[in-house]
């Protein structure tokens, strides 16, 4: 989100002051071309003692005149452009500053800003760095080194990407912004889509380079107005195509090219490459009787997933999950499912004032706590966590240390009972319902879920092939997590809940053992600023709290 400095700098571009620095550049211009002219008379003196000297003296000053008018066009020019950026921004500015977070939980809206400002602000600098305007390029350059970085431009690209996956959207419903839930809907440009496409070719994934280029492509045979060019598309375009095994297309998008740009040496060297290799495989598919060529053509996304080595039976079903499709639960066991008004027995706070709770899940057990937490503390946790929100990380099996993946896309922050007596109440709060002593708990963790933020599946409890996992904490196993939900999104993050709800469940068994049927995950989140905060408890100090079993699934 760009600064009010910034903004306030963006604004300042207005035309009056502009020109007035123009106009100082330009008296600057006049006087440097006035000194030269003066050095030359100062060299060739008595030019009047001559007709035909001072007639050389005519042509220098066209020249000057013809330099310095070209000067001024470009100037005026360099004006323009600077003042239809200002004017753009300007607007988009004031519409995002109504809501800024829902403004941001936009996937498209956020893609852009990382966009803008990786890419098209240095743009801008470099447009006016000739300029006499230190106010603004000096606060530009002070403002740049707290701007993304390329990372991050790629980041909330490859989010884009996982979105598009995940929730099964065609790349032109993203680009029209035609997302569910959305308030401000954002459209992608050509350049947009082109950037997206070059992302994904940097990965080597030519499923969404085709995806990506054939979007760009179509908005420029639309009539859509960009700086990128048909050709310069059509090149990444047709390679992509030619790797996913597809040549009779790669040929004919080659042959386009051509008739665009029939100098283009690339295009003349792969339309040659394409028929030698198209005309093998027509032999290849001759000789092979009975083999059909659809078997061949397995779907291009599961190729691509393939090279990934990504872990497909579960990647499906965890996405099928987000979707809503998958696991259902039959009417059976859902008619042992209830809601009740709890006091746990143990709590004397909860006896005049017990807790909404209703079953969300049989087994594993899961429950949901209602109205559970306020919107002042909702508020309060926020304001204390924002300022300290980190890359969140993961535990590396391999290694023992902690480390960040992509599979785990959130900042997080971690408050201690001592920060505020709203940390102190709400962990009082999870001692009271849940019957747990929480001394020997980690702290609150507090996380936001960014553009695509997502925690794919996995466990809290640490394995069997992990004995370590929380050793240097000294407090044994995690016996359970309580979640609070502090946020709801318009779409996706298929785990949130409306607003001050929280759900609790034991990932160890009473005996000890880990519940593997407790593998959860976070979707990603489609629209919008997800914000949960969750408490692990561990074992220690739970032993007669929750005494163990005799069974090993007690």
């Amino acid at each position: 989100m760009l600064s009010r400095n910034t903004i306030s700098s963006v604004r300042w571009l207005s035309r009056g002051n502009m020109l007035s620095r123009r106009y100082e550049g330009v008296m600057a211009l006049c006087w440097l071309m006035l000194s030269l002219l003066l050095q030359t008379l100062h060299a060739h003196t008595d030019f009047f003692t001559s007709i035909g000297q001072m007639t050389d003296l005519l042509y220098t000053e066209k020249d000057l005149v013809t330099s310095l008018k070209d000067y001024i066009r470009a100037e005026e020019s360099k004006l323009e452009q600077v003042k239809r950026w200002a004017e753009k921004l300007d607007s988009l500015t004031l519409t995002a500053m109504e809501d800024p977070e829902r403004f941001v939980g936009h996937p498209v809206n956020a893609f852009k800003l990382m966009k803008r400002l990786s890419i098209e602000w240095a743009d801008v600098e470099n447009l006016v760095l000739s300029d006499t305007t230190d106010g603004f390029i000096s606060n530009l350059t002070v403002q740049r080194q707290y701007f993304p970085s390329d990372e991050d431009q790629k980041g909330a690209a490859k989010a884009l990407i996982r979105l598009q996956d995940t929730y099964q959207l065609s790349a032109n419903t993203i680009s029209v912004g035609d997302l569910p839930g959305v308030v401000y809907k954002s459209r992608m440009t050509v350049e947009d889509c082109f950037e997206l496409g070059k992302v994904a070719y940097a990965e080597a994934d030519y499923y969404h380079t085709e995806l990506w280029m054939a979007q760009a492509l179509k908005q420029l045979d639309d009539g859509e107005d960009s700086p990128v060019d048909k050709v310069t598309v059509m090149d990444y375009l047709s390679y992509a195509i030619y790797q996913q095994g597809e040549l009779e297309r790669a040929l004919e998008l080659t042959k386009r090219m051509l008739k665009l740009d029939p100098t283009h040496q690339r295009a003349k060297g792969n339309l040659k490459y394409f028929e030698v290799q198209l005309e093998k495989q027509r032999r290849a598919d001759a000789a092979a009787e009975g083999e059909k060529r659809e078997k061949r053509q397995a779907d291009k996304r599961d190729v691509q997933m393939k090279r990934s080595k990504d872990p497909l039976p579960e990647r499906n079903r965890y996405e099928q999950l987000c979707r809503g499709e998958g696991v259902k639960m039959t009417p059976r066991r859902q008619s042992r499912l209830f809601c009740r008004y709890f006091d746990n027995k143990r709590s004397p706070r909860l006896l005049l004032a017990p807790i909404k709770q209703e079953d969300e899940w049989d087994r594993p057990r899961i429950v949901r706590y209602h109205d559970i937490i306020s919107e002042y503390e909702i508020g309060k946790v926020k304001e204390l966590a924002k300022p300290r929100l980190k890359r969140a990380t993961v535990h590396d099996p391999a290694t023992g240390k902690l480390t960040t993946a992509q599979y785990r896309v959130s900042k997080s922050a971690w408050l201690t009972v001592y920060e505020h007596p709203v940390i102190a109440r709400i962990n009082q709060r999870i001692e009271d319902i849940t019957g747990l002593d929480m001394l020997t708990a980690e702290e609150l963790q507090v996380a936001n879920y960014g553009v695509g933020g997502q925690y794919e599946p996995h466990f809290d409890f640490g394995r069997k092939d992990e004995p370590d996992a929380f050793k240097e904490l000294g407090t044994g196993n995690r016996i359970a997590t309580w979640l609070f939900y502090m946020s709801d999104v318009s779409a996706g993050g298929a785990t949130v809940f409306p607003d001050g709800t929280a759900v609790f469940w034991y990932n160890l068994f009473s005996s000890g053992e880990g519940d593997y049927s407790t593998r959860h995950a976070a979707c990603p989140v489609l629209v919008g600023s997800k914000w949960v905060s969750n408490k692990w408890i561990h074992e220690r100090g739970q032993e007669f709290r929750r005494p163990c079993g005799l069974s090993e699934t007690e």
